[in-house]
C-alpha cells in the first residue's frame, strides 16, 4: 500500500482507529475472551475428564496410573500474545470498489485496537512468497500504531503468494505457544503440513478476504484478465457459456479445497468479502467460538 506522504499515513490510521472503535466496543467485545482458545495460559490443576474436555488438555501420564481420563486445567494469564500474519502478494491489491488488502488492513485495526485495553501483545508477520517482515510482539497503543504503519507503508519485493514461509517462521521462533491470525485470500500452494505443525503447538484462526467479481464471470463479451501475480495477461471471450461454466467449476474446486484444509485440522475459518461491512460476520464468527465453548 502506497501513500503519499506521512500526514495522509497518519490521516488514515486516525480514521480506522475512530472508525474500529464502535465494533470493538460493542460486537466484538469481549475479544480477549473469545478470540482463541488455551493461550496466554499458565498450569493450575488436575481434574478428572469431563465430556467436552479439550483432548489436547490429557495428562497421559496421571491417566495411565488411575486408569482414567484426568485434564490439565490453566489459569488464563492477564495478558496473551496475538500474532498477525498477513499475505500481501499481488493478488490483494486486487478488488471492485475497495482492494482485498485495504479490508484486510482494517479488520486487522479492529483487532489489533481490541487487544489495548487488555494490555495483550500483537506481532507482525508480512509474508508474499517469503517473509518480508517480522516484528516481535509488543503491548501498547504505539506499538498497535507502529505495526499498522509498516502494513501500510510496505511495498512488497515480491508478488507471489506462498504461506508456508510464514508458517515455517512462527514455528521455529515462537517457544511459547500464542494465537496465530491468518489473513489471505488464500489461493495458495498447499500449506496442509506447515498448518498441521503449527496447530500443534498454537492456536490458529484463519479470515480470507475475497471479492465478489473472483467467484464468477460476468456474460460481456471479450475481455482481458491480467494475473495480479505473475503479471500474464490473457483474452477471454465471457460470451462463451463453455468457459464460464469451466471458470465456475475451477472457482468452486478451489473454494472447497480452502475450507477442507482448514477443516481437517480445526482451524477455525471466515471469509469476508470486500463489497460487505466486516462487523458483522466477525462479531458473529467471535460469538459462536464463545457458545461453542471455545475460551
Amino acid at each position: 500500500m502506497e501513500f503519499e506522504n506521512t500526514d495522509e499515513l497518519i490521516r488514515l490510521i486516525h480514521l480506522i482507529d475512530i472508525h474500529t472503535r464502535f465494533p470493538v466496543q460493542g460486537q466484538i467485545a469481549g475479544i480477549h475472551h473469545s478470540l482463541f482458545k488455551g493461550q496466554g495460559i499458565e498450569f493450575s490443576d488436575i481434574r478428572e475428564y469431563i465430556p467436552g474436555d479439550d483432548i489436547r488438555s490429557i495428562d497421559w501420564k496421571v491417566t495411565a496410573r488411575y486408569g482414567r481420563p484426568y485434564v490439565k486445567e490453566f489459569a488464563e494469564e492477564r495478558d496473551q500474545t496475538h500474532y498477525f500474519v498477513v499475505d500481501m502478494s499481488g493478488s490483494g491489491t486486487f478488488g471492485d470498489s475497495i482492494s482485498k488488502q485495504r479490508r484486510m488492513l482494517e479488520i486487522i485495526a479492529s483487532l489489533m485496537f481490541s487487544t489495548l485495553k487488555n494490555n495483550d501483545r500483537c506481532g507482525l508477520v508480512i509474508v508474499t512468497d517469503q517473509v518480508e517482515v517480522s516484528i516481535p510482539p509488543r503491548s501498547g497503543r504505539k506499538h498497535v500504531i507502529r505495526l499498522l504503519s509498516t502494513l501500510i507503508r510496505h511495498n512488497p519485493v515480491s508478488r507471489m503468494s506462498d504461506i508456508r514461509p510464514a508458517l515455517v517462521h512462527i514455528t521455529r521462533t515462537l517457544h511459547r505457544s500464542c494465537s496465530v491470525i491468518l489473513f489471505s485470500d488464500f489461493y495458495v500452494p498447499d500449506f496442509s503440513r506447515e498448518l498441521k505443525l503449527i496447530r500443534n503447538h498454537h492456536d490458529v484462526v484463519a479470515i480470507r478476504v475475497t471479492d465478489s467479481h473472483e467467484t464468477g464471470l460476468p456474460d460481456v463479451g471479450l475481455i482481458e484478465l491480467q494475473d495480479a501475480e505473475t503479471g500474464e495477461q490473457i483474452l477471454v471471450d465471457t460470451s462463451d457459456n463453455l468457459f464460464r461454466e469451466r471458470y465456475d467449476a475451477i472457482v468452486k474446486e478451489a473454494e472447497t479445497e480452502i475450507r477442507s484444509r482448514f477443516s481437517r485440522h480445526k482451524v477455525p475459518f471466515l471469509t469476508i468479502r470486500t463489497d460487505e461491512a466486516y462487523q458483522v460476520p466477525l462479531g458473529r464468527f467471535f460469538a459462536h467460538r464463545r457458545v461453542k465453548g471455545m475460551i
